[in-house]
């Protein structure tokens, strides 16, 4: 089962990743447009939604391979019991802020496919699809939030903090 979750937040990195190279493109296409006098209608809103589904992609492979910052120079020297407490606490306020997220980004999409939103560019586009991945990045960190904070109940190492671990041991 734990390769099964370490694949979906790849996944949900991958996704990320493509995002970012869609932008490329498109934004190289536009460049290239220009120089043989064409335009690429509504770049800046294809290229928009991607930057914003390539943030929300992230959060969880981010979280998962421990990228997020932390104040580990500070809690590193904390007794354990302590720190599992801290850990515990910013879990629990993580996870539930994450599903609050959650729910008003699909809200969000929600809303927007109900009052049949578009974008204001040449094509218009509805603006529940862009919309989509937003939700679907909250969802996974939601749910990468929930594995670490079942991690962290059944006292075992929680991902992000393996990995700052790993970092730890490297520069040493």
């Amino acid at each position: 089962m734990s390769s099964l979750r370490d694949k979906f937040y790849l996944a949900s990195g991958y996704a990320a990743g493509f995002c970012i190279a869609l932008i490329m493109v498109v934004i190289l296409m536009q460049i290239v447009g220009r120089i043989f006098g064409f335009i690429i209608p509504s770049a800046e809103n294809v290229s928009g939604y991607a930057l914003a589904a390539s943030t929300f992609f992230g959060l969880a492979y981010t979280f998962h391979e421990g990228g997020h910052i932390r104040v580990s120079l500070v809690i590193q020297k904390w007794p354990p019991r302590a720190r599992y407490i801290q850990e515990l606490v910013v879990l629990i306020f993580g996870f539930g802020l994450a599903c609050y997220m959650t729910f008003y980004c699909w809200h969000m999409v929600y809303e927007s496919y109900i009052f049949e939103e578009v974008s204001h560019g040449y094509i218009p586009i509805p603006i529940w699809i862009p919309q989509i991945p937003v939700g679907l990045g909250m969802t996974a960190l939601a749910v990468a939030m929930l594995d670490d904070l079942i991690a962290v109940l059944s006292k075992q190492t929680p991902s992000y903090q393996q990995h700052e671990n790993d970092i730890n041991l490297e520069e040493i």
